[in-house]
C-alpha cells in the first residue's frame, strides 16, 4: 500500500470505541522489560513522490541478466520464454483467479490444471501428476514423506549429488521425525554407483533419491536401479532441476521410478530473484492416494458435458488434519499455467530441438574450457547442460575478476562441497551464443593465467 490508513484520527477513534484514552493504556498488559522504549533508528519518512524515486534508484542499481554473459545454473536456469507466455498468463480471468472452491464457477481453472498435469505425466512418463507444488526442494521432501507413509520405513538413500539446497530442505523436514539419512558418494564419473546403491540398501530403506541431470550436471545411468530399490522393498524417487533435459533424456518412468519431481521453472518462467518457483510432482496410480497437494480430474455432469472437478484434495483444509498427506495448502497455479502455456507452443517437437541446442553449445563450451592449460573437467560422465570445471585456483577469485567484465561465470562448488573450492559449475543454454561462450574462454584463460 502506498500509505499508511490509520491516520491520527482513527487510531483516536479506535481508542474511543475500546474506551481508552491512549495508545499507552492500550499497551498496558506488556511488560515495560519488554518493550522498546526509544526512537526507531531509521530515516525520516518519506512522502509518496520520494519514496518512489528513492525505490527507482534502488531498482536501476540491479543488474539485468541479459546485459551479462551469464552461465549460472545450479538449479536455476536461464531459458528464451516465448511472448505468447506472458501475454496469456496476464489475462484478468487467469491472473486473478483464486483457488477452484466453486467447480461450476472455475471450469477454465481446473482444465488448466488438468492439462498442465496431463503434460506433466507425458513428460515423466508416469501415470498421475498433481496440480504442482511450491519448488522442487519442497517436492522433493514430500517425495520422501510419501515413500514413508507408503513403506512405513524411516531410512533414506540419497546421492550426495541430488541439489545440496533440495537435500537441506529434506533435512529440515525429517529432523524431528525420527528418520534417518545417509548419503551415497559418486564417483569419478559424477554418477551415483549402483554398488554403492547395493550396499546401503536394506530392510528399513524407504526409498533411493536420486537426481539426474544431478548437480554436478551429470546425466545418471540409472540402470539397475529400480530393480535394486524394488527388491529390498523400498522407492526409487527421481528428482529434476532442469526439466528442459526431459526433451532428449530417458524419462524417470521409463527407468521405473515410484515418484518423479523437480523444478518446473524453466517451463516458461523467469529466473527472477528467488521465485516464485514451480514443484511438479507425478508417481503411480497405485499411490495416488497418498501423493500431496491436489488433483484436477475430467468428468461429465449430469447433463453428459464434459466438466472439471478437484478429484483428489487431500490437504489438511480439506480433510482431517491427521489424514492429510501435506500441510502445503495451495499450488503454483499461475506459474503451472506458465508451464502449460510454454509446453503447448514448443510442442514435442520443439522441446526437442530446444534440449539439443542445449546439448550443443554446453558440448561447444565444455570442450573449449577444458583445453584451457592448468584447467579439467572434474567428471568424466555424460553431461546435459552443465558441467564442473576444475581450476588451477580458488574458482571465487576466478568469478570475481570475470564478473568485471560482465561475465558470471558459473557457480563456486566451494560453496557447497568445500573440498571443490576449485571447481566451477557452468551451464550452458540456448541463450548463450558462441560469442558469448568464446568471451567466456578468453577471460577464463586470462584469469588462470594470472593466478
Amino acid at each position: 500500500m502506498r500509505y499508511i490508513p490509520n491516520t491520527e484520527a482513527d487510531c483516536q477513534a479506535m481508542l474511543h470505541a475500546m474506551e481508552l484514552t491512549s495508545m499507552e493504556e492500550l499497551f498496558a498488559g506488556i511488560p515495560a522489560a519488554l518493550r522498546f522504549s526509544r526512537a526507531l533508528d531509521i530515516p525520516q519518512a518519506f512522502s509518496e513522490q520520494e519514496m518512489l524515486r528513492h525505490m527507482r534508484t534502488l531498482a536501476g542499481r540491479n543488474a539485468n541478466v541479459e546485459e551479462y554473459a551469464a552461465f549460472l545454473g545450479a538449479g536455476a536456469y536461464h531459458h528464451f520464454i516465448p511472448s505468447i507466455v506472458p501475454v496469456l498468463l496476464s489475462r484478468g480471468e487467469f491472473m486473478t483467479a483464486y483457488t477452484p472452491y466453486q467447480p461450476e464457477m472455475a471450469q477454465g481453472t481446473l482444465q488448466a490444471m488438468y492439462e498442465y498435469q496431463t503434460l506433466i505425466c507425458q513428460l515423466t512418463d508416469m501415470e498421475v501428476a498433481n496440480a504442482s507444488l511450491y519448488d522442487g526442494a519442497s517436492a522433493l521432501a514430500e517425495g520422501v514423506l510419501m515413500a514413508r507413509r507408503i513403506t512405513r520405513r524411516e531410512e533414506v538413500l540419497i546421492s550426495e549429488a541430488v541439489h545440496p539446497e533440495y537435500r537441506a530442505v529434506l533435512r529440515t523436514y525429517l529432523q524431528n521425525l525420527g528418520a534417518r539419512v545417509r548419503e551415497i558418494p559418486v564417483d569419478e564419473t559424477g554418477q551415483t554407483p549402483l554398488s554403492r546403491v547395493n550396499d546401503g540398501l536394506s530392510g528399513q530403506t524407504a526409498c533411493m533419491a536420486v537426481q539426474s541431470p544431478n548437480f554436478f550436471g551429470v546425466i545418471e545411468d540409472l540402470s539397475g536401479f529400480a530393480e535394486a530399490v524394488h527388491g529390498q522393498g523400498a522407492l526409487l524417487v527421481q528428482a529434476i532441476t532442469e526439466p528442459i533435459a526431459l526433451g532428449l533424456l530417458k524419462p524417470p518412468g521409463a527407468w521405473g521410478a515410484d515418484i518423479a519431481l523437480g523444478e518446473g521453472h524453466a517451463f516458461g518462467n523467469p529466473v527472477s530473484y528467488g521465485g516464485p518457483y514451480l514443484g511438479f510432482f507425478a508417481t503411480r496410480e497405485q499411490y495416488v492416494r497418498q501423493m500431496p497437494g491436489r488433483l484436477a480430474g475430467e468428468t461429465v455432469d449430469s447433463e453428459g458435458r464434459r466438466g472439471y472437478v478437484l478429484t483428489l484434495s487431500t490437504r489438511e483444509q480439506h480433510i482431517r488434519r491427521e489424514k492429510a498427506t501435506s500441510n502445503i495448502c495451495t499450488n503454483e497455479g499461475l506459474c503451472a499455467l506458465a508451464a502449460t502455456i510454454y509446453l503447448c507452443t514448443l510442442g514435442k517437437v520443439g522441446l526437442r530441438r530446444l534440449a539439443q541446442l542445449n546439448l550443443q553449445r554446453a558440448a561447444y563450451a565444455r570442450e573449449r574450457l577444458a583445453a584451457i592449460p592448468g584447467c579439467r573437467l572434474a567428471f568424466s560422465g555424460p553431461t546435459f547442460n552443465e558441467f564442473v570445471l576444475e581450476t588451477p585456483g580458488p574458482a571465487r577469485e576466478i568469478i570475481t575478476q570475470l564478473l568485471e567484465q560482465k561475465i558470471l561465470a558459473g557457480v563456486d562448488l566451494g560453496r557447497f562441497y568445500p573440498e571443490r573450492s576449485r571447481a566451477l559449475l557452468i551451464c550452458v543454454t540456448e541463450m548463450n551464443p558462441r560469442e558469448n561462450i568464446d568471451r567466456l574462454c578468453a577471460a577464463l584463460a586470462s584469469a588462470v593465467r594470472a593466478l
